[in-house]
C-alpha cells in the first residue's frame, strides 16, 4: 500500500513562500527509522507523520537529522491537510497528542490558530564568539527550553546577517532565532532563524521559535497580541497572542503537491 505525501507551504497565502513543510498521514504508527528515513530523503526542514487516534492525532515530526519535539510550521501544515482533504470536517477543532503535550488548532477568520506552550525567555551572557559567527554586535542573549535567541540593533543589521554555518553548529546545540524590531508599522517584530546543526542553515519561517519570541517582545512592547515577520528570503507572516502559560500561532496554508510513497518497510 502507497503511503500519501503533501507538501505544504505553511505560514503563506500564495505558492512558493513561507516555509515547506511534508506531511504524511499513516493509517497505523510507523517506525521512527521509517520515519526519519523518510525526512532525510525529502530533506525539508521538517517531515510531519499524522496517524489518527481515539482522542487526538497523534504527531510527530522529524528534521532531516533527528526527530524534535515541536515544530510550529508543520503542526499547521498537518491540520491544513486535515481539513483540506476531508478527514477532519473543516469546522471541527483537531487536537494533536504531541512530545510537547496535546496541541489544539483552529480555524479563525481565514488563519489557523495553534494553541502551543509559551517558552518563557531567560537572558543569559552569549557564548564566546556568538557575535563573531552571527556577524553583528548582539544587544541580549537568551535561551529557552529549546532554542537560543540574540536581539541585535535594529532590522537592517538582522537582514545583512551572514552567519558563519560551521562556527554556529559549533556553539549552538539546537537552533537560534535572531531578533529585532520591525520597521513596516505593521509588524511588532521581525525575526531569521538559524539551526546549522539540525542541517537547517535558515529556516524560512518558524513558528515554535515564536513561543520564545512572543513573551519576550510581549514583556518590551507592552503588548499581548502582535504582528511579525520572519525575514527569510521566502520569508512568511506570522499573529502571536499571549495567553497566560500558552502561546497562539496564527498563519494560513497552501498546498502545493501531492504524491505517494512507494511500499517500504515501516
Amino acid at each position: 500500500m502507497t503511503t500519501p505525501i503533501y507538501i505544504v507551504d505553511a505560514f503563506a497565502n500564495r505558492p512558493f513562500s513561507g516555509n515547506p513543510a511534508a506531511v504524511c498521514p499513516l493509517a497505523r504508527p510507523a517506525s521512527a527509522e521509517w520515519m526519519q528515513s523518510v525526512a532525510r530523503e525529502l530533506n525539508l526542514s521538517e517531515t510531519a507523520f499524522v496517524v489518527p487516534g481515539l482522542e487526538a492525532f497523534q504527531l510527530r515530526w522529524f528534521t532531516p537529522r533527528f526527530e524534535v519535539d515541536l515544530c510550529g510550521h508543520a503542526t499547521l501544515a498537518s491540520a491544513h491537510i486535515l481539513w483540506e482533504t476531508g478527514r477532519v470536517p473543516s469546522a471541527t477543532s483537531i487536537r494533536f497528542s504531541t512530545r510537547s503535550g496535546i496541541l489544539r488548532v483552529d480555524l479563525l477568520d481565514g488563519f489557523i490558530r495553534m494553541d502551543l506552550p509559551i517558552d518563557t525567555p531567560e537572558l543569559v551572557e552569549a557564548p564566546r564568539g556568538l557575535a563573531e559567527a552571527l556577524g553583528s554586535t548582539l544587544e541580549c542573549f537568551g535561551r529557552g527550553s529549546g532554542y537560543e535567541f540574540a536581539l541585535v540593533a535594529s532590522e537592517n543589521a538582522l537582514r545583512r546577517l551572514t552567519p558563519s554555518f560551521a562556527r554556529l553548529a559549533e556553539l549552538i546545540p539546537v537552533g537560534i532565532c535572531v531578533t529585532a524590531a520591525a520597521d513596516a508599522p505593521e509588524y511588532d517584530f521581525v525575526s531569521r532563524f538559524f539551526a546549522p546543526s539540525a542541517g537547517i542553515d535558515e529556516d524560512p519561517v518558524t513558528g515554535s521559535a515564536h513561543c520564545l519570541l512572543a513573551p519576550f517582545w510581549g514583556e518590551r512592547l507592552g503588548k499581548s497580541e502582535m504582528r511579525a515577520r520572519q525575514v527569510s528570503e521566502r520569508g512568511g507572516d506570522l499573529r502571536v497572542t499571549l495567553l497566560g502559560d500558552r502561546v497562539a500561532v496564527d498563519g494560513q496554508a497552501v498546498t502545493v503537491s501531492a504524491g505517494e510513497l512507494l511500499p517500504a518497510d515501516g
